[in-house]
């Protein structure tokens, strides 16, 4: 196994994970093989595969960075303005063009080399978390918590990708979280409490684009979040968290399984130290053979 050198990111103080390092890694869901691409002291989270599968971008410091795929290559800071404290959900256009991001509970459009950011939430009370964008280009699939209520609190909202009102397609009191389109844009894939016996059971659904025929896709008594619809539409991948398991928290001993959709098919792909940050938005290499996932070992412990 080639390993990259551990390296700090660049561009003055990060924040460290004490005892602890990130590592950017890639696995061949074929062949099973694993492999590391970057190792560093300092937290890194959330790759996203840019369309044109030459780099990897992920989050870090509330900045924005792009790693390479050639060898030897170095993490390049991503120029996003006056935004300090993007979070690790953001998406990639599919033209590769714009960079989406989310950052203090807004989402805002930045040119992929850089640029300052144009905010495209309204101000009030709720909150908007970035997972996914349609295959077209033109709608954003978020997240959103609604600070001023406790029957609407959580919700799934596709808003425009160049900025306006959000549409609702999933409104409750119980978490959801994780949307993002199928290729052929007929169907949301998301996690979610729908249909917990206790809280925290976060389960694996699907609904149609227009918020309707809402389906449990797996089932089991894990804690299953953040499903990403592969490139060719056919398969998923997630990531798993032990049974008692609330919410989605950093440095458990986690797991990311894959799914044939049509027939359910199961298969292990990883177990590591992770959770947070892994995983959050889609990582599925642009031909759909790789998937690029972080895992956050304790130093001195091989995984």
């Amino acid at each position: 196994m080639s390993v990259a050198a551990q390296r700090e990111i660049p561009g003055g103080p990060f924040r460290s994970i004490e005892g602890r390092v990130s590592q950017l890694r890639i696995i061949d869901h074929a062949t099973g093989v694993d492999r590391i691409l970057l190792e560093t002291p300092d937290l890194i989270e959330a790759p996203n595969w840019m369309p044109d599968g030459k780099a990897i971008l992920l989050n870090g410091r509330g900045g924005m960075f792009r790693l390479g795929l050639e060898p030897a290559a170095a993490l390049e800071p991503i120029d996003i303005g006056s935004v300090e404290d993007a979070n690790n959900d953001h998406v990639i256009s599919p033209d590769g063009r714009t960079l989406y991001i989310s950052a203090g509970g807004a989402v805002y459009a930045v040119p992929i080399e850089g640029g300052e950011p144009r905010q495209l939430t309204p101000e009030g009370h709720t909150r908007y978390f970035l997972h996914g964008v349609s295959s077209d280009g033109l709608w954003l699939a978020c997240t959103t918590i609604d600070m001023s209520s406790e029957a609407e609190r959580w919700g799934i909202q596709r808003l425009p990708a160049r900025g306006g009102e959000a549409q609702p397609l999933l409104l409750g009191a119980r978490p959801v979280d994780g949307p993002e389109w199928s290729p052929d844009g007929r169907w949301i894939w998301f996690s979610g409490e729908l249909e917990a016996d206790v809280p925290g059971h976060a389960q694996i659904f699907r609904m149609r684009s227009d918020g309707s025929d809402i389906v449990r896709m797996v089932h089991g008594s894990a804690v299953d979040w953040f499903p990403h619809p592969s490139p060719n539409g056919q398969e998923i991948a997630f990531i798993r968290y032990p049974v008692g398991t609330t919410g989605h928290p950093p440095h458990r001993q986690v797991e990311i399984w894959h799914m044939v959709i049509a027939d359910g098919a199961m298969t292990r792909l990883a177990a590591f130290c992770g959770g947070q940050g892994s995983l959050n938005v889609n990582s599925w290499s642009p031909d759909g053979r790789l998937l690029a996932y972080i895992a956050y070992p304790a130093v001195g412990v091989a995984e």
